[in-house]
């Protein structure tokens, strides 16, 4: 297998013109042959492309040159892939067209030679040369991927047009169009200037890229060594200039987020004069230390490792339904998570990932179930790290896990076989549970072209929370998102607006501190859908949208994730104990506001909110009481001064209307 990698750039410097005439050249393929151009002497056409190993948009794209190879080989028309980044090996070259099973000769070429005769500066870019070798035609290879966006269908195949036209001896009617993707990575000119990688830019990036941009991670090429980072110089410096990276779309006018990952200003300049002077090393006496990793992980080591039972096929094409994978894998006691990190088997085809818990008894999946029982997950942008101190997330006693995956195929046949790995803490640590709760709406048909549809959620809160997180979650046609805390009193507060949503990052804002609202506020979501043909992500702009998973349709979820307030999970469960054919139940009760007396309401005693008084305060503040109850599932709240309701604070188990729940078992 020959094929040849060409590194291109977004504006060509030198740029080969239509009718430029391009001189033969010699370059090698990663199995050590050699090709020049003049071996497609006999070719009506000639396509060369400039492609990037790393290059996320020239991975996209890798399976359809093999298909339009395959199309127009047997049409006359040749084939070249050139790669001329300084950072990409002959290994990875030929790994590169392994993966992507493309046939035609792959090539390396060194210092950027050829890349610099056409001008190219892109990754992906395509060239198409005529019999006499002038370029009639360079640019992208359609409009299906780009920065940012991507489409389930091209609306141009621009390079199969301008071989159409050609090969009927027409004239290319569109000679040139922009090319979007990587630039190359190109051997920087003679270094100047005081501002260094190692004293100015290697802290920045290792506080706010190599989270992400180092081996294993979600980053598609690594930043943690200078000659990384050197090659990407130019990519990097457009994607801060353009605010894409560090990915963060919320609106700094409101909130505090502690994952907040943007840039000051003073680190975009010093970045753009690094790049502009032409990345200068420095002294390596000023690098910081190295920052520290867990081996593979980026949270610490886990504690158990969950993996899909067997390994999935993701087809080459079509439209594969969300799956539901069930491991074998429960726990006889409850369980608590501080931290949680999805890893995908294959990055190619995993658009998401969610483990979750299937509650004991339950026969069927809900819709629902792995939204709300999520454990861990895989989605671009999603922070990962340790919860604070004594908060934990639930695995009930009698769980089973389970992965719920969505696939997007990508033109080749491809196996995935993801992962999650979990660590515990001992429940002796946990004072609160972190819950998550939803503001949906899906009810609603978004009109054909319609730029700006509104689409509202509320959740009203009936017990004092601690917010702690917020997610909201469209899907292509998502265009901004806001979550708005309405008070009892009225006043309304914004607590995090996302004025450009991109469904390509499903970024968590994680707050800097946990905001209480009070019971009775509501938690009002306000989104905005594009579904006009000016989004260029839109897989319809003719179609009318209504709620469904797969991403030609739509969602519209304000996700947050909290725990109760007055929560306290040291204070234990009420002791139980066994009387014969019932069981002694002792309830106790400490209230955090001013009351005279404590009742006890249930499912036991048909919620009557003064049926039974409890015993106190004692000496500590607690109200307590003993009842007799007969085996089975039984809900209470205590009602202050039998007016105001409260949970449990002691108890994590969770009924309807917040209630808390005893199961007492023969």
């Amino acid at each position: 297998m020959r094929v040849i990698c060409l590194f291109v750039a977004w504006t060509a410097v030198a740029s080969a013109a239509a009718q430029d005439r391009i001189e033969s050249f010699k370059l090698q393929d990663s199995q050590g042959g050699w090709h020049a151009l003049d071996e497609k002497a006999d070719a009506k056409a000639v396509v060369v492309i400039f492609i990037g190993t790393e290059c996320p948009v020239a991975q996209q794209y890798g399976a359809l040159l093999a298909q339009l190879a395959a199309e127009y080989e047997p049409q006359g028309v040749g084939f070249l892939a050139i790669d001329s980044n300084r950072q990409d090996s002959l290994t990875e070259v030929g790994h590169y067209a392994r993966s992507h099973k493309i046939e035609f000769p792959v090539l390396k070429d060194p210092g950027a030679v050829v890349a610099d005769r056409f001008g190219a500066e892109r990754t992906p870019e395509a060239f198409v040369l005529d019999r006499e070798r002038a370029v009639r035609y360079r640019g992208r290879i359609d409009d299906q991927f780009g920065v940012g966006y991507s489409r389930g269908q091209p609306t141009r195949r621009d390079l199969a047009v301008a071989l159409d036209e050609l090969l009927a001896g027409r004239p290319v009617t569109v000679a040139k169009t922009e090319s979007v993707g990587c630039r190359i990575g190109r051997v920087a000119r003679q270094p100047r200037g005081e501002t260094t990688y190692t004293k100015h830019v290697a802290p920045i990036l290792q506080n706010r890229c190599i989270g992400c941009h180092r081996a294993g991670q979600v980053g598609p090429f690594a930043l943690t060594s200078y000659d990384e980072a050197a090659a990407w110089a130019e990519t990097l410096r457009e994607a801060v200039d353009a605010d894409r990276m560090p990915p963060w779309h919320a609106n700094p006018a409101f909130g505090r987020f502690v994952n907040d990952g943007r840039l000051t200003d003073d680190e975009k300049r010093l970045i753009d004069v690094w790049v502009e002077n032409g990345a200068p090393e420095g002294d390596p006496a000023d690098l910081p230390p190295p920052a520290k990793f867990d081996g593979e992980w980026a949270i610490p080591r886990p504690d158990l490792v969950v993996s899909m039972p067997q390994p999935f096929t993701v087809p080459a094409k079509g439209t594969v339904p969300y799956k539901i994978f069930r491991t074998d894998i429960s726990f006889d006691e409850d369980r608590w998570l501080i931290a949680a990190e999805g890893r995908p088997g294959n990055k190619a085809v995993v658009h998401h990932m969610l483990l979750f818990y299937v509650p004991p008894g339950a026969e069927r999946i809900s819709p629902e179930m792995p939204l709300f029982n999520v454990l861990g997950a895989y989605v671009p942008g999603l922070p990962t790290g340790v919860l604070p101190p004594g908060v934990a997330r639930r695995i009930p006693a009698g769980s089973k896990l389970a992965f719920q995956l969505h696939y997007t195929p990508n033109g080749g046949e491809q196996v995935d076989q993801s992962s999650v790995g979990l660590l515990f803490t001992d429940p002796k640590n946990v004072k609160k549970s972190l819950e998550v709760g939803m503001s949906l709406n899906f009810l609603f048909r978004i009109p054909p072209g319609d730029k700006d549809y509104r689409v509202e959620a509320s959740h009203r809160f009936g017990e004092d929370t601690l917010l702690f997180t917020l997610q909201p979650h469209m899907h292509l046609r998502g265009k901004s998102f806001r979550f708005d805390a309405i008070y009892p009193d009225g006043i309304k507060e914004t607590l995090l607006d996302v004025p450009r949503y991109d469904f390509n990052w499903q970024l968590t804002y994680v707050l800097a501190e946990p905001k209480l609202l009070p019971e009775g506020t509501t938690l009002h979501c306000t989104a905005a859908f594009d579904n006009s043909a000016d989004n260029r992500s839109n897989p319809d702009p003719g179609a009318t949208v209504m709620w469904g998973d797969q991403t030609w349709q739509e969602m519209m979820i304000g996700a947050f994730d909290f725990f109760p307030a007055d929560q306290d999970l040291t204070l234990g469960r009420p002791q139980v104990a066994r009387r014969g054919n019932e069981f002694e139940v002792s309830f106790r009760y400490r209230p955090t506001v001013e009351a005279r007396e404590v009742y006890l309401a249930g499912s036991f005693n048909d919620w009557q909110p003064t049926a039974h008084k409890l015993d106190g305060p004692d000496p500590e503040g607690f109200y307590s009481t003993r009842l007799p109850l007969k085996a089975g599932r039984h809900e209470y709240k205590f009602v202050l001064d039998g007016k105001l309701w409260r949970a449990d604070p002691g108890n994590p188990d969770i009924g309807k209307n917040r209630s808390s729940v005893l199961n007492l078992k023969e």
